[in-house]
């Protein structure tokens, strides 16, 4: 395939957490009610505009992306309520919870970003290659579609290792039900003995392959998308896709993930201005997890330097 004839489209699952009406959504479903002001549970929820410098940073370092999908429910973030004020946004299209899960609404509302990942291939109109990535990844160099998909095929950075279940010591440790189980379960469910370790970059998926495994095995859609928050029993949709595309052979590995990443912020602000300044050059992407969590002076810091970078 034509690289210069691949059409790729870009998906954001994004929430405002702080909403009340989302908040208030929320709360019939939790077993215990004050867990809604749990910071651990909240920092799933919780945002600080960062998708702002999301979408630019695809506008800016990928203008070959022809769709940038947003699945929210039934919001938009603030600086997209007036479209017309920026001709590039014409490609941002806002997708509800409702669209995705069509058919299947006894299963809504949800707040699990596992049971919508299971529905990103029934975003209307989506192009059969797609970048999906959350509200707090961004570009931050020039990308080509080769850095994603080559021939057509999906290139993923990660590195391969060891499940947990194979490891000695690891057999007597309590089993934690995070996002690293739920890769290797993903694993295991397309045959595999070891893991594609993938981190926070973005993820290059073709529809065809959540589609037409979703449509052989619809127990295990079902049971993912059925949970309203994270079940153990859940795996992980962008691992199955990886570990699909493996064992099919049809996909690219790099072991350079491109990445800048920060999901810590203890450390004393000038240690995160030497790393942005001297290691940030040949990177691609950077990952800035749970910014909620950050003191205000680094957030700032951080907000000013992607300002810089992405809307200057």
């Amino acid at each position: 395939m034509n690289q210069t004839e691949t059409t790729i489209d870009a998906v954001i699952l994004w929430v405002d957490g702080n909403d009340k009406e989302h908040r208030k959504k929320m709360l019939p479903y939790l077993e215990v009610s004050s867990k809604i002001n749990d910071e651990g549970f909240r920092t799933r929820f919780d945002q600080v505009n960062e998708i702002e410098f999301t979408v630019y940073s695809i506008l800016k370092f990928a203008p070959f992306i022809r769709n940038i999908f947003i699945i929210t429910d039934n919001q938009t973030p603030s600086f997209l309520k007036d479209k017309g004020s920026n001709h590039s946004f014409h490609k941002v299209v806002i997708v509800d919870h409702k669209e995705v899960f069509d058919g299947f609404e006894e299963y809504l509302p949800t707040f699990n970003n596992r049971s919508i990942e299971s529905c990103l291939h029934r975003i209307p109109n989506l192009a059969e290659h797609f970048i999906y990535m959350n509200d707090d990844f961004f570009l931050i160099n020039k990308t080509v579609p080769e850095d994603f998909f080559r021939n057509g095929l999906p290139v993923l950075r990660g590195k391969w290792l060891n499940l947990d279940e194979n490891i000695f010591y690891k057999k007597f440790s309590k089993q934690r039900y995070g996002h690293k189980y739920a890769q290797q379960a993903s694993a295991k469910l397309a045959g595999h003995s070891r893991y594609y370790n993938f981190r926070h970059t973005p993820h290059p998926m073709r529809k065809s392959t959540l589609a037409e495994y979703f449509s052989k095995h619809q127990g295990v859609f079902l049971n993912n998308i059925q949970h309203r928050f994270r079940n153990k029993t859940q795996v992980l949709p962008q691992g199955l896709s990886n570990h699909l595309e493996i064992k099919n052979k049809t996909c690219y590995l790099e072991n350079d993930l491109k990445l800048i990443y920060f999901r810590s912020y203890k450390k004393p602000l000038p240690w995160y201005k030497y790393k942005l300044q001297y290691r940030s050059s040949d990177k691609l992407f950077m990952g800035l997890q749970s910014l909620d969590r950050c003191p205000p002076k680094t957030l700032n810091f951080f907000f000013d330097w992607l300002t810089n970078r992405i809307l200057s």
